[in-house]
């Protein structure tokens, strides 16, 4: 089984991060949330988003971003950002990827980016439009990762429920 990392540095918006972690749970990737948030885990918002897959997923917490750097400096890290050079698209994604992504308001710190210009991507868009929501960079990111692993461990065919094909 392939792993795959999403990573939400200092999530802000309870909802997002609700979506994120039932993408997370449905495609069996390992969500990494780094503090602080702008909201508690407890949030009747966040949960409301994540349905009933709280118990499908997989959480590491980090105190700070340098935390989390630190208990992954042998990772190999994909920094989400509308300042990246290459698109997400054109990467190509080890076995136990690491996609980072910043917080809604802010995005990722620029210090970091430029100490890793090979490691940034971004998701194409408009010129003047300023972002993507979050929870859909994520799912997009997610599901660029798993075609490019043929998608791994993962349900490819849907069935009728009252029908046959």
């Amino acid at each position: 089984m392939a792993n795959l990392n999403i990573v939400l540095v200092e999530p802000q918006i309870p909802q997002n991060t609700g979506n994120i972690s039932r993408t997370c749970a449905v495609t069996g990737a390992t969500l990494h949330l780094v503090k602080p948030y702008g909201f508690t885990i407890s949030d009747k918002q966040l949960k409301r988003a994540g349905l009933d897959y709280w118990d499908k997923l997989t959480i590491f917490e980090y105190e700070s971003l340098e935390d989390f750097l630190l208990k992954n400096k042998n990772e190999k890290l994909f920094f989400f950002t509308t300042k990246g050079k290459k698109t997400h698209s054109d990467a190509s994604y080890p076995d136990n990827a690491f996609l980072v992504f910043g917080r809604e308001d802010k995005g990722l710190p620029e210090s970091l980016l430029y100490d890793n210009p090979d490691s940034c991507v971004r998701i194409p868009m408009r010129n003047d439009l300023r972002s993507l929501n979050l929870s859909n960079s994520v799912a997009i990111a997610t599901y660029e990762v798993l075609r490019q692993w043929d998608y791994p461990d993962l349900n490819r065919e849907g069935k009728l429920t009252q029908y046959e094909w």
